[in-house]
């Protein structure tokens, strides 16, 4: 099975094909750790590629930490001398994002570990520093203790909607997560249809070219089952196509320019569905 369909499996589907990216990756041999920068439009599709490229890749540990979310309250400790009345503070407990570094560093001495840190572009500026350093030379200390990171065992992926810090950005693989591109040249056959559904299908290829867009398989599945059922005017199409198709340009869907191209396309959805014309005849007939 290829990576594009074990991602789609567990939730990330696309028309891109990963694997040469990633093969790009695994293949390097970086002075500390392997980092991958994890690029595309707001949103959190970029969320959903890390974490199902941690089920598609079969990491024993996927350690998840978002940067945007408020640290719990941290109650004060004293660490109280029998000989004394008073207590003195305990060194600061660490931060969630401190403790999501440290474990996994800690499970990647047996055991392959992806760590995704998302949201990059909220934490502080000090840590972004620290993070640099550890991906470079995979030592971490924080509390009372200092965990090593192993070489091959550990992945970092990097999600921010600003850029990244300039080392940091140096020091990584960037890929791009994006649904609708790569687009793809469907054929009747993907999906158990007869050869007569290349005419509306091609007509729909030349809406997605104008559209910018491409639907994944399932996006499509779904359309053409819209077509058969439902689809028989230009505004059922208009309809259908934004309802199903996630990555889609709706300024584009309701153009003028866009119009005919629609028109061809339904009449052909019509001539495959045999929609048919009744001629009502006068009562004097």
């Amino acid at each position: 099975m290829s990576l594009r369909d074990r991602l789609a499996e567990f939730g990330f589907e696309a028309n891109e094909d990963y694997e040469f990216p990633l093969r790009c990756l695994f293949e390097s041999q970086p002075k500390g750790l392997r980092c991958l920068h994890i690029a595309g439009d707001s949103g959190r599709r970029k969320t959903a590629f890390a974490q199902a490229l941690g089920m598609a890749w079969e990491f024993a540990q996927v350690v998840y930490h978002d940067c945007t979310r408020p640290p719990p309250a941290r109650p004060e400790v004293l660490l109280v001398n029998a000989d004394e009345d008073e207590g003195e503070p305990a060194s600061a407990a660490m931060s969630a994002f401190e403790r999501a570094i440290t474990e996994a560093a800690a499970y990647s001495e047996a055991e392959r570990t992806l760590l995704i840190i998302d949201q990059l572009q909220a934490l502080d500026f000090e840590d972004q520093i620290r993070l640099y350093r550890f991906s470079q030379d995979r030592e971490w200390s924080a509390g009372d203790g200092t965990v090593y990171a192993h070489r091959n065992n550990l992945i970092l992926a990097l999600i921010s909607e600003d850029s990244l810090y300039h080392p940091l950005h140096k020091a990584s693989f960037r890929v791009w997560t994006d649904a609708g591109r790569g687009l793809i040249n469907f054929q009747p056959a993907d999906f158990d249809l007869a050869s007569d559904a290349r005419w509306f299908m091609q007509a729909l290829a030349e809406a997605f070219q104008v559209l910018q867009c491409s639907p994944t398989h399932s996006e499509y599945a779904a359309l053409i089952a819209d077509i058969r059922d439902r689809v028989r005017t230009v505004e059922h199409l208009r309809v259908a196509l934004y309802g199903r198709i996630e990555h889609l340009n709706r300024d584009l869907l309701v153009a003028r320019e866009l119009e005919q191209t629609l028109a061809e396309a339904v009449t052909q959805i019509n001539l495959w569905i045999g929609v048919d014309e009744i001629e009502m005849s006068s009562a004097d007939e």
